[in-house]
């Protein structure tokens, strides 16, 4: 059977003949007509690669990775032999709440309703390491949970069997007491300390560049991460102790390249300052989490997470780490940077292909941001929503039973190889710096990125990348709030209150020889962390201020313009655009959608009354439509006919509107400008700075 399958296969290929690369070359630069093939058919990015329109064979059968299998060499295609197979990638969703006793209900509910992990967001005032009547109201809940002592932990953690499940704490400079809180809690259960598996990870150069300060300084944060990784090679060997966090620089604007490059420059820093205490590096390497965020760039972040893997694998090799310490260990998390207020479920079609992307790249254990969260802490509904996304991606598409699906596509194999390239070329400029440290303090970390943004920032602002919603295909139906939320203390002030209530100061006294062992000590009878940051950091007063990233999401500016529209129309007329369509459908059609979605971007309502085949009837109507702004839209061939005749009887009226030509009729800009008319709008024009200009001309930007 299988050889007569065999002999039809083999009739049909020779039905058809295979084509070569040169042959599509030469089809594809007859379409073109002449026009550049490098413009049209290459596409630039942000991590300086091109992108070709098609890949072959060729592109990828010389590359050293192309034949390896997962679990071995590189671990490019994934660090074990069998994959998702083996074990799952673990739905790690962050879940928000100021009091531990709300937190552990959710954290319950989500255990038994697919979530498989627990991430634990800590609040500004433990990241501080101050207690809640050491902080201010607004530190205490911010952004995460807030968490003192012991009995906090019981509270967060009730219930919860922590020995059967994986554990992340996003500790941050805080990673020393938290983790020596949660011995002491797995102590007080009468736990194997060996069962504990997971992160509490120190991350202080992540941490400065994000807050542009941290509460400790360099010294102190590098000589307790070695009493944490110390005690914990020796007590804690399924616990993570070092963390590389990459979000600050994502949601600032960095590239993929740019991110593994900060990533790995900072894994580096962390390596060689513990191998300067004496640790070796097969105790250090397999202790380091990276947390690295999902873009939306489908294609680039799968090649970026199989990337990383074998440049890690190659830095560790450098380092002489055995195969275990090449194995990397990725949390990945969908960026923030480019989600939307505006048409805000779009967000549910970002982070869905961002996961899948993820997931498919192979990373260990993600969280899902909810479509909401950038407004507000997400509510029960949304974050159901964004753990479904990852319980769909396992049990109805079934990604946790193919290996490396991306293996074999020439596209993505090359586009690792060249992420890999661009990676290490950053990595070692950096390296060349004095590595990740100075070059934070010294801002070239930041000038780094700002160029990217400035890129990122004309190609929104020209259209040439695309926020649905945003900066195409607007809904001017879609007005979210925009009035300024008071912020809701009272949680946070019941937490003070009963903390107060609680307060019994213990004199903490720190043995320099067992340094967690006597942290563990205090919080067992009562210590708070603010006990314990007095006396573990007591005299460490050289703390850095430094400039900190610019973090944002790319879509404000668009969203402020669309938020000042809004505020202005609730006491005004909405600002409206009136299209002047001259001649045929098939002549003023695509410029008149061209600017109609142009003009909605701005929140400007469009009149549309259909088109005009004489010119002063035309002239007529917009002056009645009394809009502030009057669009032509026509074809460059009527347009020297049409655009004197109009835009006289418009600029002779009494309130004469803003006149824009669609289109850039070369041989004419000079004339028209002459003639009076304002704007220009084609593929080119720089969009938000073109409606920031009108909207200031017209009284609604003040």
């Amino acid at each position: 059977m299988s050889e007569k399958l065999d002999q039809q296969n083999e009739r049909l290929l020779k039905e058809f003949e295979p084509h070569t690369e040169e042959q599509w070359r030469e089809a594809t630069d007859k379409l073109l007509k002449g026009k550049p093939y490098d413009k049209i058919m290459l596409t630039p990015t942000y991590e300086n690669i091109t992108l070709k329109p098609i890949y072959t064979k060729k592109d990828a059968e010389k590359l050293d990775f192309v034949d390896e299998l997962p679990g071995n060499n590189s671990n490019l295609r994934n660090t074990k032999h069998n994959g998702y197979h083996a074990k799952e990638w673990n739905i790690a969703q962050e879940i928000q709440h100021t009091l531990p006793e709300e937190f552990n209900k959710s954290l319950l509910k989500a255990l038994n309703s697919g979530q498989n992990a627990i991430n634990l967001v800590l609040d500004e005032a433990t990241l501080a390491g101050l207690d809640p009547n050491q902080a201010n109201v607004t530190q205490v809940g911010k952004n995460g949970v807030s968490i003192s002592n012991l009995n906090d932990l019981e509270i967060t953690f009730k219930d919860v069997e922590l020995d059967s499940i994986d554990i992340d704490i996003q500790a941050y400079s805080m990673a020393l007491p938290i983790a020596s809180m949660l011995v002491a809690l797995a102590k007080k259960r009468d736990m194997k300390l060996a069962d504990l598996k997971g992160s509490i990870g120190m991350d202080p150069v992540s941490e400065l560049a994000k807050e542009g300060s941290i509460c400790l300084s360099i010294d102190q944060a590098y000589t307790e991460m070695y009493e944490l990784l110390k005690w914990s090679a020796k007590n804690l060997p399924n616990i993570r102790t070092i963390s590389v966090h990459t979000h600050p620089y994502v949601n600032s604007g960095a590239s993929a390249t740019e991110e593994l490059s900060f990533a790995f420059s900072t894994a580096v820093e962390y390596i060689k300052k513990m191998l300067d205490k004496g640790l070796t590096i097969d105790v250090i390497a397999p202790r380091i989490q990276f947390h690295l965020s999902i873009g939306s760039n489908f294609f680039m972040e799968i090649a970026k997470f199989r990337a990383a893997r074998l440049i890690w694998s190659k830095i560790i090799t450098e380092f002489g780490g055995n195969e275990n310490s090449k194995k990397m260990y990725i949390h990945a998390r969908t960026t923030k940077f480019n989600k939307t207020r505006y048409d805000i479920h779009a967000n549910l079609l970002r982070t869905t292909t961002e996961a899948f992307s993820g997931i498919a790249g192979g990373i260990d254990s993600l969280h899902v941001g909810a479509f909401d969260e950038i407004i507000k802490d997400p509510d029960e509904f949304s974050a159901r929503i964004a753990r479904n996304q990852q319980l769909i991606l396992k049990e109805e598409v079934h990604l946790n039973h193919v290996t490396d699906p991306a293996g074999g596509s020439w596209y993505i194999e090359s586009l690792t190889a060249e992420i890999v390239k661009e990676s290490w070329k950053i990595f070692q400029e950096i390296e060349a710096c004095g590595g990740i440290f100075e070059a934070v303090i010294d801002n070239k970390i930041q000038e780094i990125i700002d160029k990217t943004v400035q890129k990122r920032d004309d190609n929104l602002s020209k259209r040439k990348d695309v926020k649905v919603g945003i900066n195409m295909f607007a809904n001017l139906n879609d007005t979210p709030s925009i009035a300024v939320v008071e912020e809701d203390d009272s949680l946070a002030l019941q937490r003070i209150n009963l903390f107060d209530y609680n307060d019994n100061f213990v004199d903490v006294k720190l043995n320099s020889e067992n340094v967690m062992g006597s942290i563990i000590s205090a919080f067992r009878i009562g210590a708070s962390i603010g006990n314990i940051i007095e006396e573990l950091r007591d005299g460490d007063e050289e703390w850095l201020y430094i400039e900190p990233l610019k973090i944002h999401r790319v879509s404000e500016k668009f969203e402020h313009l669309r938020d000042l529209v809004n505020i202005y129309s609730k006491t005004n007329k909405t600002p409206q655009v009136f299209l002047a369509n001259f001649g045929s459908l098939k002549e003023f059609k695509a410029r008149a959608d061209f600017s109609r979605g142009f003009f909605e971007t701005g929140g400007f309502e469009i009149i549309d009354i259909g088109s005009f085949q004489d010119i002063n009837i035309g002239a007529e109507e917009s002056l009645k439509s009394k809009t502030e702004v009057v669009v032509i839209c026509s074809t460059d061939l009527k347009y020297p006919d049409i655009v004197p005749e109009f835009v006289k009887t418009l600029k002779e009226s009494k309130t004469p509107p803003i006149i824009v030509l669609a289109g850039y009729p070369k041989e004419h800009i000079a004339s028209f400008k002459e003639m009076g008319i304002d704007y220009f709008i084609h593929l080119k024009a720089n969009i938000y700075q073109t409606l920031n200009s009108i909207l200031e001309e017209i009284g609604v930007l003040k």
